[in-house]
């Protein structure tokens, strides 16, 4: 079987919507409306500018790297995709309004009818996590993928924590493994100011996740069990800065990369390590991360490993402006664009 999939996969997995063909115009840049959340203002109580995955696309619009023909609409996780990783236990759990405000940091919700919570909060938050599973594909397929959301790195198969609802990094590379012929290894590189607990706890035990992991080892969460599966531990002081940061990130990047080859790399891109983040605590410039970024892809594209970014983290209003200036110099630099997605195969699929 070629590397593109139907969408029941090889040992008899459920049907998915979230691996259908996407056509060759399309980048493989992954997003939908339905993103965003915005309901009463409630989103005001959490430091996450739960609007900014929309305001990224806005920015990458006006200065016309995309379109809305060129981007790939995301789906909605369902419940049969969501239990490739989660328990029935913890998905249940989630009908309750008190489970969804204590993991989303929103203490509010607690007061709501869950049905509410279900479709202004989580419905949100399983179409990022159908996204990032649309991505990891579209990386395969193309090379390199982008999800302008995701990033859920403190979720794990049976808990969520942190804003983050679904494992959709888990998901992603489970599915990968299940349905894609040639992935049998992947690597995470997660440089979002936190420690990524949930994917840590949950390839524990799987050789085929190698994992890195850069944050400040002074914050959320602490988590000294699901260090134990990082292969690479990088901890950073409060108030790290650019030049320290950016030397770490390429010289275990590169480690990393040397040590075991991945069929796919899945970059956890969060920008809470910017200057002034109220809950990150590192001091890096927006040119450091615009960098950042750029050193992770150039390492993947030198060695043609396909890669998979998500936004995750970032708790100030201009992380929007940061993240659309960022994949906008990835296109300058070569390292995304039109020309890595020539030759893939033809669809009469819409983008949407």
């Amino acid at each position: 079987m070629s590397k593109k999939e139907d969408s029941r996969g090889k040992k008899g997995s459920h049907q998915t919507e979230l691996y259908a063909e996407v056509p060759s115009t399309c980048l493989p840049i992954v997003y939908s409306p339905e993103y965003n959340i915005t309901f009463m203002g409630l989103e005001k109580l959490h430091p996450f500018d739960a609007g900014k995955w929309g305001k990224v696309i806005h920015f990458l619009k006006e200065e016309q790297f995309i379109n809305d023909e060129v981007i790939v609409l995301a789906r909605e996780a369902s419940e049969a995709d969501l239990l490739v990783v989660h328990t029935a236990r913890y998905l249940n759990r989630l009908k309750w309004s008190l489970v969804v405000a204590t993991i989303t940091e929103i203490p509010p919700l607690l007061f709501l009818p869950n049905f509410l919570v279900q479709r202004k909060v989580l419905k949100p938050l399983r179409t990022q996590t159908g996204g990032t599973i649309m991505a990891g594909k579209l990386a395969m397929d193309r090379g390199w993928a982008i999800n302008v959301g995701g990033g859920f790195h403190h979720c794990s198969s049976d808990k969520g924590g942190g804003f983050c609802a679904y494992a959709d990094i888990t998901l992603a590379i489970k599915f990968l493994f299940e349905r894609v012929e040639g992935v049998a290894r992947a690597t995470i590189i997660d440089l979002d100011a936190h420690q990524g607990n949930g994917h840590e706890r949950d390839f524990l035990e799987d050789r085929r996740v190698y994992i890195m992991d850069v944050y400040n080892r002074h914050i959320y969460p602490g988590d000294g069990y699901a260090k134990r599966a990082i292969k690479r531990k990088v901890e950073l002081d409060w108030g790290t800065e650019d030049m320290e940061y950016l030397q770490k990130v390429e010289l275990h990047s590169e480690g990393a990369l040397n040590e075991v080859r991945p069929d796919i790399i899945i970059y956890n891109a969060g920008t809470d390590i910017l200057d002034g983040d109220p809950l990150g605590g590192l001091a890096i410039s927006p040119q450091g991360i615009i960098k950042r970024d750029e050193i992770i892809f150039r390492a993947a594209r030198r060695r043609g490993i396909p890669i998979l970014m998500v936004t995750s983290g970032g708790y100030q209003k201009k992380t929007a402006r940061i993240i659309a200036d960022s994949i906008l110099n990835l296109h300058r630099q070569g390292l995304i664009g039109e020309e890595a997605v020539e030759g893939a195969g033809p669809s009469h699929v819409p983008c949407s």
